[in-house]
C-alpha cells in the first residue's frame, strides 16, 4: 500500500479514505457475490451427481425437489425451496464450465468431500464465449437467474457480453431483455450504433445494492431489517407503529418485520406482520412514504391473498391488511379484506381493530415536521 507523502494536504488525506473505502468496498461486495454464485452452482451439481447415481434415488423419484427442499427448510439453509433447488440444477447445466472456477476457488474447501467435484467439463448444447471466470467476476447470481430464463444460447451469450460491456445493473438487463434488445440488434442494419446508444443510456452496477441483493442478505445469514429498509425515516417510524400496535392491547402477537416471501419470480417483503390472538388471524401492516396510491393497495392485497393461501393454519381466520401512507400534513388509512365475505368477522374486525381515526392521528403524530 502506497504511504501518504509527508506534505499531503486534508483534500488528500479525504481522496485517499475515499479510494480505499471504493476499492475494499467493491472488493467485499465481488468476494460475497462470487461466492453465492458458486454455492448455488455447486448444489446444481450436487443434485445432478444424485439424480444420476444416488443409491435411494427411486426412493424420491419426482418429489425429490420437494423433499429436499423441506428437509433443508428445517435445517434452517436459506433460499432453497423447490423452485429456487429446480434453478440450481438448470445453472448447473447451463454453465458446467464453471466447474473450473469452482475447483481453483474452493479447492481447499471441496477436499471435504472427495470426488464430488467433476473430473471432466460435461458437454453442454454450446460451450461459452465468454471466459468462465469473467462471468463469475462480473455477473451476480441475480443476473443469472435472469440468463437462465432464456433458452436460446446464442442470445444469452449477446447478453452476457453486453451486460458485462457495460457494467449493467440488474435492473437494466432486466430491461434489455424485455425491451428485445438481442431482437432488435438483430434487424439493426448499424449494431455498433444501436450497440452505443444503448450502453450510453444503460444503468451502472452498483457495488452497495448488489450488497443488499435479498439472495445475498440471507446468503450472510443477516436480518432483512439490517439491509432492506428504504431510509432511516421509514425504520424509525416503524420502530413507532410497532411499539404502538402492541401497546393497544387489543390482541397483537409482534410475528416478523420486513418479512420477506417470494411470490413467483419476486420478492416481497411486508414491513410489520403480527398475529392477533382475539381474531385469530394474521395482520399484515405496511408503511408507505408518500400519498396514496392504487399500486398501495394492490400490492398489500397481495401479500393477504400470499398469506391466507401460504400461511392460514386450520382455525385461523383470513389475514387483514393495514394499509398507511403518509405524506406531512395528511394521513391514509385503509383496511385489505381479501375475500373476507363472512360479515360476523369483519364486524368484530372493524371493533377489535384499531380505529381508523385512530391510526390517522398515530401518523400525524409520528411523522417528522417540516
Amino acid at each position: 500500500m502506497k504511504r501518504i507523502a509527508k506534505t499531503a494536504t486534508f483534500k488528500g488525506l479525504i481522496s485517499a479514505i475515499q479510494n480505499i473505502d471504493k476499492k475494499l468496498t467493491e472488493q467485499a461486495s465481488k468476494a460475497v457475490n462470487i461466492s453465492l454464485t458458486l454455492r448455488n452452482w455447486i448444489i446444481g451439481y450436487y443434485i445432478s451427481k444424485y439424480q444420476l447415481n444416488g443409491a435411494d434415488k427411486s426412493k424420491y423419484g419426482e418429489n425429490l425437489l420437494e423433499t429436499l427442499a423441506g428437509e433443508l427448510s428445517d435445517l434452517n439453509i436459506k433460499n432453497c425451496a423447490r423452485r429456487q433447488l429446480y434453478e440450481y440444477l438448470k445453472f448447473y447445466r447451463v454453465y458446467p464450465d464453471i466447474v473450473r472456477t469452482v475447483s481453483a476457488q474452493l479447492g481447499s474447501v471441496m477436499q471435504i468431500e472427495k470426488g464430488l467435484l467433476p473430473g471432466k467439463v460435461p458437454t453442454a448444447s454450446a460451450q461459452m464465449t465468454v471466459h468462465r471466470d469473467k462471468l463469475i467476476n462480473h455477473l451476480s447470481y441475480s443476473m443469472f437467474r435472469l440468463l437462465l430464463e432464456i433458452d436460446d444460447d446464442m442470445k444469452r451469450r449477446f447478453y452476457e457480453v453486453e451486460c458485462i460491456r457495460g457494467s449493467w445493473s440488474v435492473r437494466e438487463l432486466e430491461r434489455q431483455i424485455n425491451s428485445l434488445y438481442y431482437e432488435r440488434s438483430g434487424l439493426s442494419k448499424n449494431k455498433k450504433k444501436l450497440s452505443a446508444i444503448t450502453q450510453a443510456k444503460a444503468e451502472k452496477q452498483d457495488i452497495t445494492l448488489n450488497i443488499r441483493d435479498p439472495y445475498v442478505f440471507e446468503f450472510l445469514g443477516l436480518k432483512a431489517k439490517e439491509t432492506m429498509a428504504e431510509s432511516q425515516v421509514e425504520d424509525a417510524l416503524i420502530d413507532k407503529l410497532q411499539e404502538f400496535l402492541l401497546e393497544l392491547g387489543h390482541g397483537f402477537c409482534f410475528e416478523a418485520r420486513q418479512k420477506r416471501i417470494l411470490i413467483g419470480e419476486e420478492n416481497g417483503f411486508i414491513d410489520l406482520v403480527f398475529y392477533h390472538r382475539v381474531l385469530k388471524c394474521h395482520v399484515l401492516v405496511e408503511l408507505k412514504l408518500g400519498k396514496f396510491s392504487h399500486e398501495n393497495v394492490g400490492q398489500l392485497n397481495t401479500y393477504v391473498s400470499w398469506y391466507k393461501k401460504n400461511m392460514m393454519e386450520k382455525g385461523d381466520n383470513p389475514p387483514v391488511g393495514i394499509l398507511l401512507c403518509t405524506k406531512k400534513d395528511h394521513a391514509l388509512v385503509s383496511y385489505a379484506l381479501a375475500g373476507m365475505d363472512n360479515k360476523l368477522f369483519v364486524s368484530k374486525y372493524k371493533l377489535e381493530l384499531p380505529k381508523k381515526e385512530e391510526m390517522e392521528r398515530f401518523i400525524k403524530q409520528i411523522m417528522p415536521k417540516g
